[in-house]
């Protein structure tokens, strides 16, 4: 089994979800469910790095910004109208980079979202996304008078050349000054995203960027393996780097963990006392509104979004279509969960943390054992079983890119293939 088969951050992935016919309306969907979670996504960058897939567009003009933010604030109200609550347990702007956003566009965006949602984000735990060439003071001040709990950014290389080699074109000293800056800011909680596995990359210039990330001391520090997907700018290459891969999220994670971080999953590793953002927040029980049109929003039956792509040109083809949608008080493209998905959605997104997954919960929910439902046999040397809980260990959550998507159903795998082969 190969340790990187692919990164599970959500269960099912919205290449499983496909158009609904007919479109429910967002009161039946949201009807007796509690949002929890809030996520607001802005799909603008500066520059697209050769490793992304994700949902974003660069060089978007200005008017097209102003554009998104009224449609962002009218798909707001519609939503609001279909929930039942709105008490969020925590939030996160992402992307793309939100802080593409200049000053004044970001404090609309805090405006039209805590307007719209009824919600005060600085009473609840928030995450906002950015990157070294806009974690500027400006923008900073703004998320920090506004109570943001936390800030994320991906440098992923301390080292010009491995930066270069993930066609990740950026200086050094913005970096640094970036960092600089989000500790000025006087936000709690600073996350620093590092990826392995790039291209000329060594164990001694892996531990360069490690401990040049520990200089600051961030509170959380995500390590990455590279992923070379299709539609990317690296995903041409055709090569693997598995062995490589593994060695130096061991040397990572032995690394942070001597020097007092605790692991939280693969790729999470947080200074203890920390403080977890959302610690109302169960993903298990409770769902996620998404506004924005890369955003996706779950209840416990319905998991739904926009269209997705990648490739440049369908991105901007569904941002412009968005910016021009008045109907967002129904679901379009999602997927719909069986009991037996429930159950395999549970036991995916609790395994592949370090604490593992309570059985007691699970039978609680769902009426059986988790080992009659998913007898697990195949990860038998990974796991660690007792009446309590489910466990990886050490070597099963560096294989946990292998574990999640084999305990993917046929039919989300099936689904996953399709979309891939379109």
């Amino acid at each position: 089994m190969r340790p990187y088969e692919g990164y599970v951050y959500a269960y099912p992935h919205k290449t499983a979800y496909r158009p609904l016919d007919p479109r429910p309306h967002l009161k039946k969907v949201w009807a007796g469910e509690r949002p929890g979670a809030l996520y607001v996504h802005i799909p603008f960058c500066e520059m697209r790095c050769g490793f992304c897939n994700l949902f974003t567009r660069t060089g978007a003009p200005e008017e097209l910004v102003t554009a998104y933010l009224d449609t962002l604030e009218r798909q707001a109200r519609q939503v609001r109208e279909c929930l039942e609550e709105t008490a969020f347990s925590t939030a996160a702007f992402g992307g793309g980079t939100p802080t593409y956003l200049s000053a004044r566009e970001l404090t609309r965006l805090f405006d039209l979202t805590e307007q719209a949602m009824g919600v005060d984000l600085a009473r609840v735990p928030l995450s906002v996304e950015t990157s070294p060439a806009t974690a500027t003071p400006d923008r900073l001040s703004v998320l920090a008078e506004r109570g943001t709990a936390r800030v994320s950014i991906g440098v992923q290389s301390f080292v010009p050349e491995e930066a270069r080699s993930a066609v990740r074109p950026q200086k050094r000293a913005e970096v640094d000054a970036a960092l600089d800056a989000i500790r000025a800011s006087g936000v709690p909680v600073l996350n620093i995203d590092l990826i392995y596995g790039i291209d000329g990359q060594t164990p001694r210039s892996w531990r360069y960027s490690l401990d040049t990330a520990l200089g600051w001391r961030p509170e959380e520090i995500y390590l990455y393996p590279l992923y070379v997907r299709p539609l990317t700018g690296l995903g041409k290459q055709g090569r693997a780097w598995d062995d490589q891969r593994l060695e130096l999220y061991r040397e990572g994670r032995d690394h942070l963990m001597a020097a007092g971080y605790e692991q939280v999953s693969m790729r999470m590793f947080r200074l203890p006392g920390t403080p977890s953002a959302g610690t109302d927040y169960c993903c298990q029980t409770d769902g996620m509104v998404g506004l924005g049109c890369g955003a996706r929003s779950y209840t416990g039956g319905l998991h739904y979004s926009f269209e997705y792509a990648v490739g440049a040109r369908h991105v901007r083809s569904i941002i412009d279509d968005y910016v021009t949608r008045a109907d967002f008080d129904v679901a379009n493209v999602g997927f719909a969960l069986t009991p037996d998905e429930r159950r395999r959605r549970h036991l995916i997104q609790s395994l592949l943390r370090a604490e593992g997954m309570s059985r007691p919960l699970y039978a609680a929910r769902f009426g059986t054992d988790v080992l009659d439902d998913f007898p697990l046999d195949a990860f038998a040397s990974w796991l660690t079983i007792t009446d309590e809980a489910i466990t990886l260990t050490p070597e099963g959550l560096a294989h946990s890119d292998a574990i999640g998507p084999a305990l993917f159903s046929p039919r989300v795998r099936a689904l996953m293939e399709a979309y891939e082969a379109c």
